[in-house]
């Protein structure tokens, strides 16, 4: 089920389609150990987010949602992303955001990732969407528990031990 590639706007941000040209944004968002420490093995080279980033535009092209550039609609810094993903080549959809450090603290993932879900939702018909963090991202975890999602499990994704939050849709409110 294809759709096309949306933007969308929040009191705060706008979600963006990443272009080939946010490469140098990215870059920097992805070699900051400290955004970087529950993400994935950590820290990319600019060539590892080069490739991560012709994936999230080829994964809107196949499946028609995918991961959002962020920027804050006030000043039009970069943010970081936020979207829907298949979990770990799983059929279940998973959000997901990473933020740069000085937007940190601000409700800025709990607004990006409330967009998603909407957008999963109402857009694309999804009945339950996942969500996943290491054990010890207390604050990943607390952007799940304000989205209204449920603590399930503990997992094991992307090679790393994870706990494992859903939300179906009956459950979740904008």
């Amino acid at each position: 089920m294809l759709h096309s590639t949306p933007e969308l706007e929040t009191q705060r941000l706008y979600l963006q389609q990443f272009q080939p040209d946010d490469l140098d944004a990215l870059a920097a968002l992805s070699a900051n150990p400290d955004v970087m420490r529950y993400v994935g093995k950590g820290v990319r080279t600019r060539a590892e987010t080069q490739i991560g980033l012709h994936r999230m535009i080829d994964h809107w092209q196949a499946h028609g949602f995918g991961m959002w550039k962020l920027v804050e609609n006030e000043t039009g810094a970069f943010v970081g992303r936020a979207g829907l993903i298949y979990l770990d080549s799983t059929p279940e959809i998973e959000v997901g955001y990473v933020l740069g450090c000085p937007f940190w603290g601000r409700g800025l993932a709990t607004e990006a990732a409330r967009a998603s879900l909407q957008f999963g939702f109402d857009t694309l018909g999804l009945e339950r969407i996942v969500a996943i963090a290491r054990p010890e991202n207390h604050a990943s975890q607390r952007v799940m528990q304000k989205l209204g999602m449920t603590y399930e499990k503990d997992a094991f994704y992307y090679n790393c031990a994870v706990v494992y939050w859903a939300i179906a849709r009956e459950h979740f409110s904008p």
